[in-house]
């Protein structure tokens, strides 16, 4: 499990400023510091303009700052801005705000860490402009801004029966100076009317009609569409092109060679064709000769990298991740040993939507539209590898169909507007299809593990070691393709080593969700299992003992890749909920049918989870699962927070049954839902959900809730069946 960032803490001075709307009324420009700038340090401060404007009518307009995933935020960070501003949440209209770095500052959806950094600013908005509205109206009327109250877009005088609208006191709102934040009082959690109430995402309904929201939906007047065509496999180059044929095509306007732009990770070797609609651009790509030079993807098969780390775990070498007290010599002594080895391959992200961006340039100027989690990372690549200034690209975000951390990525857009600087004054949506999307992801990694663990007479677990077989270069992993050496049970187990391999691989590798921690807890967890029953324990209870006395471990530090404290009582807590939320002492005990068990901590949230499991044959039916969460003292919205959780669940369910990216010599097997499918309705199970409320800062939910989901199943299977799923998917181990 990995560690998590500190309790936000906001220690200077924020600053809000205010202006009359053109037409009458107030606009609320706010910046605070927050534990999410540029350097990720808790003293660094973040401009968070968030524009709150309320018009003459009363109408109030929250801008949505990051972009909206899936995860619900377009519809969680303004409810947290109304529930401060007192206002009537059916009245608000939230709108999706553009990338603006010098009023918005982080502008992201990744780490679930919208609401651990958005939770106390968001409120403070709310209530900057609630006080300057009472103000309004204790200067209007004379009364003292301590006799009136708010409610639902009106500020009362309770005592004389008068009241004002927001909207009749916004232009004198507006003339007010700003309140100093830090000494503006919150509400008490008590007297929410918004905020922990289930609400229906802003976009759902204009969702269900079909309505354009999406980078996909963005068409503009006269605009062409390019499709492209990369490498057949991984690490490939592009030799030669003849394109004669595809020119010819009717409806083609331009065919574009794009060759590599600062490496293969911001745009491989890329040939565009641009036509005047998606149809004519697909059929005159087939037309296209390419030739390629596939000598470096020689070799690069998933069957090679399996033989491989076969190799090194037998040889039994690896660097040194950790090393506590003398792991080798308790295992040659304790009473009982256990040892297994555990994998799980290459997954995809597989968005519904492909990647897409539409952009047009024209004097030295581009404009973009797309379904991006991180518009940062976007502009500044293409001002470096294209010489189009920051200054002088406007990027829309869109609503983004899928991305779990594709998207964090930004090569679509970088060829986008490649294509669009090409070919000047026209409005161009490059889409990519369903087989380049899944040949082109950054995929979740493959890795191995070699696990031994001792036991004393008493069954307790004295030694642990595990030998991390994974993949990178010149010996350093790739993203999301490493382990922390605090990883559980480091730290618990007093004779424990970590040792690690790194094999060189040309398949691009990147963060899905919950990254790292989706595979790592599977193997652990499903290893401990194993323990526990050697133990002649089982896991919950393995976990209660290591977990037994109250400690916290490692340290908090705002940082997206380390640092986040580990609280064994919060562990405690979720373990011992799950237990009697799903009746686990009076689990079924009966052929074919069984319970499993799994826990993890990763992104600031502690999760355990009880699978329960049908198996026939080689078929595999979850028929329940139970999730207990921990993400502190308030779920901000109960309707999206259930949806998260129960996402995560049913990707775990996918993960476990049939999930895999496969290839030989560089090149990608898989090309659409058939060779790699999606979780259907048939294979979702009833998912029961409960919170363990604890007194700690609240923080998010889209990734903490898949990891354990993934080794309560296999360990579930494995009550059911007898049998251990000790690679991934069950196709490799049924």
């Amino acid at each position: 499990m990995t560690a998590q960032p500190n309790n936000l803490v906001l220690d200077r001075r924020a600053f809000l400023s205010v202006s009359a709307l053109a037409g009458g009324g107030l606009a609320l420009s706010l910046s605070l510091p927050s534990a999410a700038g540029a350097d990720h340090h808790a003293s660094a401060p973040i401009r968070l303009t968030n524009l709150v404007t309320i018009d003459r009518a009363g109408k109030v307009t929250i801008m949505a700052k990051n972009p909206e995933i899936g995860q619900g935020m377009k519809t969680a960070l303004p409810m947290l801005i109304a529930e401060e501003l007192d206002c009537d949440w059916n009245s608000v209209e939230v709108l999706q705000a553009d990338f603006d770095p010098s009023r918005f500052e982080r502008q992201r959806a990744g780490g679930s860490f919208a609401i651990r950094f958005e939770y106390l600013p968001m409120r403070r908005a709310g209530a900057a402009a609630r006080h300057m509205l009472v103000e309004a109206a204790a200067t209007l009327s004379g009364v003292a801004a301590s006799e009136l109250a708010t409610d639902k877009g009106y500020v009362l005088h309770k005592a004389s029966g008068r009241k004002w609208s927001y909207g009749e006191l916004a232009d004198a709102a507006a003339r007010l100076p700003a309140p100093e934040l830090e000494k503006l009082p919150l509400k008490d959690s008590k007297n929410f009317a918004i905020i922990g109430k289930p609400i229906v995402g802003v976009d759902s309904a204009r969702v269900l009609k079909g309505e354009p929201l999406f980078g996909i939906d963005a068409g503009q007047p006269g605009m062409l569409h390019a499709v492209v065509e990369t490498a057949p496999a991984h690490g490939a180059r592009l030799k030669s092109v003849d394109s004669s044929a595809a020119k010819a095509a009717h409806g083609v306007v331009a065919v574009l060679r794009l060759d590599e732009l600062g490496g293969p990770d911001v745009m491989p070797d890329t040939v565009a064709v641009v036509a005047t609609n998606h149809w004519y651009a697909e059929k005159a790509r087939k037309l296209l000769k390419l030739e390629w030079d596939l000598a470096p993807a020689k070799g690069h098969s998933i069957t090679a990298y399996k033989a491989e780390a076969s190799r090194l775990h037998d040889a039994a070498m690896g660097t040194e991740l950790r090393r506590d007290g003398d792991a080798d010599g308790q295992l040659a002594s304790a009473a009982k040993t256990v040892r297994a080895r555990y994998s799980y391959p290459y997954v995809a992200h597989a968005t519904l939507e492909p990647q897409n961006c539409t952009a047009v340039y024209q004097d030295g100027a581009l404009e973009m539209w797309a379904p991006t989690q991180t518009p940062e990372r976007g502009v500044p690549l293409i001002a470096k590898h294209l010489g189009i200034p920051a200054e002088k690209q406007t990027l829309h975000i869109t609503r983004i169909g899928g991305g779990f951390g594709r998207r964090l990525f930004a090569d679509y857009m970088v060829q986008a507007a490649a294509i669009a600087k090409a070919l000047p004054g026209k409005p161009v949506q490059m889409l990519w299809n369903r087989a380049e999307d899944i040949k082109r992801d950054y995929y979740r990694p493959a890795g191995w593990h070699n696990f031994a663990a001792g036991l004393d007479g008493d069954g307790k677990l004295t030694a642990f070691t595990d030998h991390f077989v994974t993949l990178g270069s010149g010996g350093k992993p790739h993203r999301s393709a490493s382990m922390q050496p605090t990883h559980f049970p480091a730290e618990l187990v007093k004779d424990l080593t970590y040792t690690m391999d790194v094999m060189d691989t040309v398949i691009p590798m990147g963060p899905l969700r919950a990254p790292g921690s989706n595979a790592l807890a599977y193997a652990f967890q499903g290893f401990l299992d194993e323990v526990a029953q050697a133990a002649g324990k089982e896991l919950p209870s393995l976990m209660l003992e290591l977990l037994a006395e109250d400690r916290v471990i490692g340290k908090d530090v705002n940082s997206w890749g380390s640092g986040w404290a580990f609280r064994t009582a919060r562990a405690r807590g979720v373990i011992e909920h799950v237990v009697k939320q799903s009746g686990w002492a009076n689990r079924p005990r009966e052929a074919g049918r069984g319970m499993g068990f799994g826990f993890y901590f990763c992104h600031l949230g502690y999760f355990a989870e009880v699978a329960d499991v049908s198996v026939s044959g080689n078929n595999v039916k979850v028929n329940k699962v139970w999730v207990a969460g921990d993400v502190g003292r308030q779920i901000v919205n109960p309707f999206g927070a259930e949806a998260q959780v129960k996402g995560a669940v049913i990707d775990g369910v996918g993960q476990v049954l049939d999930q895999q990216i496969t290839f030989t010599d560089g090149a990608i097997a898989q090309q659409n839902f058939d060779s790699y499918p999606l979780p259907r309705i048939d294979v979702v199970p009833e998912i029961d959900i409960d919170w363990v409320v604890t007194d700690n800062d609240p923080s998010g939910l889209g990734e903490p809730a898949l990891p354990p989901a993934v080794p309560a199943i296999t360990n579930a299977i494995y009550a059911a069946s007898g049998k251990r799923v000790r690679d991934l998917p069950l196709s490799e181990s049924l």
